[in-house]
């Protein structure tokens, strides 16, 4: 399954787990609103690609209690400076990456989020860092990364629990969670101070403090996460094409050339105009008739391909194929128009497809794990541009008096996402996503009829 968050400013957060299977493919369905006048010459396929899709891949277990990092930290008395690293970076990337979707899912539940649901993750993040801080090594080396990871991991676990005391509904079991919440953030708050981690100068201002925990928070990322090269397909193809059209229209230019002159006879006035407007005509079929061509040639074709490399070893554990194209409503299949037109009127769009093929290597893997988590963060910011400034008025009566409320203009997109892992049926979700000129005001899960389909 896939999640999507919101993130700051245009961004959305679109995660998944690719599991045991060694092939996975994704489709990515952008349904733009037709207002806002989006097409291939507005936002080129290639800028929307550069600047709006970012993929990162991390090593990712589901198991709690891994063994192999247990077993690790456990013996992290004899482990060298870049072993004892990995290990404790281990440990706390699995926290965060089970803090955060334990968090995500109790503060997006359409249930209301149990006393003991609540309580669960309270008790866990308690017990993850105190066996954390059972055994602090006393290598000063060793000391200032551990100090740098317990720091992140205790305003990280404090800010998570937080969100749960903001978004969590105002019932009987929130009058008594909210206090057990408190006493936990409170604790972890202590704790940072007791250890002397952050000056007052820095806990005295959030933006220095958050900047600071994020630049911790990519060193525990970075032992874990796949190195990558990207490379842009057709090259070879594109200057062979270049060099075969170019062969083509001066063959075709010359022989009309020699026409030309056969016809009118010696060097006149006439034929030099006749010789000049053959030349431009040369150079404007010449790029419409390339650009055709490699269209036609790349029509359906994967335009990009990343690979990805183990941080340690540098072998090869994966690839990844990716296209981005515009795509009219004809030639998507059925399953996809099904998922998007599921209680919705339809209505013109655009629609931008994003799709991608991986193969994994699991026994090149970091020992000890078989799955990796994809992260693409998805910057909409290109699209706000084209949305429309300012607001409108609504105008409500309420005790017999007339208000004016200021209304924000905002668009509706659609993401339908389609996911199919090795040889199970695909998986189809759709999120409405609202925007304004401003931000992404709301992501929202359709559910949907039938979680598989073709």
């Amino acid at each position: 399954m896939i999640t999507v968050e919101r993130k700051d400013g245009f961004s959305l957060k679109i995660s998944r787990i690719l599991r045991e299977a060694t092939e996975h493919r994704l489709d990515l369905y952008l349904f733009i609103p037709g207002e806002l006048g989006l097409n291939s010459h507005v936002v080129p396929e290639e800028e929307f690609y550069h600047s709006a899709i970012h993929v990162k891949r991390t090593y990712f277990s589901d198991r709690q209690h891994l063994p192999l990092v247990h077993s690790r930290l456990a013996r992290r008395g004899k482990l060298g400076t870049e072993q004892y690293r990995l290990s404790l970076s281990l440990y706390a990337y699995q926290y965060v990456a089970g803090l955060e979707q334990s968090c995500h899912e109790l503060r997006n539940s359409k249930d209301a989020a149990g006393r003991e649901e609540v309580e669960e993750v309270i008790a866990l993040a308690e017990d993850i860092l105190k066996r954390l801080r059972r055994n602090v090594p006393a290598d000063e080396t060793l000391l200032k990364y551990y100090a740098n990871i317990d720091n992140y991991l205790s305003w990280f676990t404090e800010q998570r629990l937080l969100s749960l005391v903001a978004h969590l509904p105002r019932n009987d079991d929130y009058k008594l969670l909210k206090p057990r919440l408190l006493d936990a953030c409170g604790a972890e708050r202590r704790h940072r101070e007791a250890q002397q981690y952050n000056s007052p100068h820095t806990d005295d201002s959030p933006s220095r403090l958050s900047n600071k925990m994020r630049l911790l928070r990519r060193l525990i990322e970075y032992p874990v996460t796949l190195k990558e090269k990207t490379r842009e397909l057709g090259g070879g193809e594109q200057k062979l094409l270049k060099a075969g059209v170019t062969a083509v229209v001066m063959t075709s230019v010359s022989l009309a050339a020699f026409e030309v002159r056969e016809t009118l006879g010696g060097i006149s006035l006439m034929v030099i105009f006749a010789l000049a407007l053959l030349y431009a005509m040369r150079e404007i079929f010449k790029e419409d008739l390339r650009a055709t061509l490699w269209r036609w040639l790349r029509k359906g074709r994967p335009k990009w391909r990343r690979q990805y490399f183990d941080v340690h070893s540098n072998q090869l554990v994966g690839r990844q194929l990716e296209w981005f194209d515009y795509q009219s409503p004809s030639r998507l299949d059925g399953a996809i128009r099904a998922a998007r037109r599921a209680n919705v009127s339809q209505r013109e769009e655009v629609i931008m497809h994003y799709g991608s093929h991986s193969r994994m290597l699991p026994t090149r893997f970091l020992s000890g794990y078989e799955q990796t988590r994809e992260v693409l963060q998805l910057d909409l910011a290109l699209l706000a541009r084209l949305m429309e400034k300012g607001s409108h008025h609504v105008y409500q009566l309420k005790d017999n008096q007339v208000t004016r409320q200021p209304v924000e203009k905002r668009y509706l997109i659609n993401l339908v996402t389609r996911e199919v892992q090795g040889q199970k049926p695909p998986v189809l979700q759709r999120w409405k996503v609202v925007m304004s000129r401003s931000k992404i005001v709301e992501v929202e899960e359709i559910p949907q009829p039938g979680k598989d389909g073709g």
